[in-house]
C-alpha cells in the first residue's frame, strides 16, 4: 500500500494534534490513544463515503445533463434522441 498525498497529509496532521494534546498536558499515552481513534475513525469514514459515491455514480455521470448512466446509456438524452418523450 502505498501512502498518497492525502494520507501523508493526514498523518501529518494527526502528528501535530498528538504534539498539541500532549503540549496541554495530556499524558502520552492518552494523547497517543486519542490520536489513533481519529486517525483510523477518518480513515473508516472516508472509505465508507467514497464507497457509497461509487455504488450511487454507477458506470459514470452524464456530462450534457447529469443523470446517472445505465447499461451504457443516459435515461434522459436517449430518451429525447429517440423521440420518446
Amino acid at each position: 500500500m502505498a501512502l498518497k498525498r492525502k494520507d501523508f497529509l493526514l498523518i501529518v496532521g494527526i502528528l501535530f494534534f498528538l504534539i498539541g494534546l500532549m503540549g496541554v498536558g495530556l499524558p502520552p499515552i492518552y494523547a497517543i490513544i486519542i490520536s489513533l481513534a481519529i486517525y483510523f475513525g477518518i480513515r473508516i469514514f472516508v472509505g465508507r463515503r467514497k464507497k457509497m459515491i461509487e455504488e450511487s455514480v454507477g458506470e459514470g455521470i452524464c456530462v450534457k445533463c447529469g443523470s446517472k448512466i445505465e447499461n451504457q446509456k443516459c435515461p434522459i438524452c436517449d430518451r429525447k434522441k429517440f423521440g420518446n418523450v
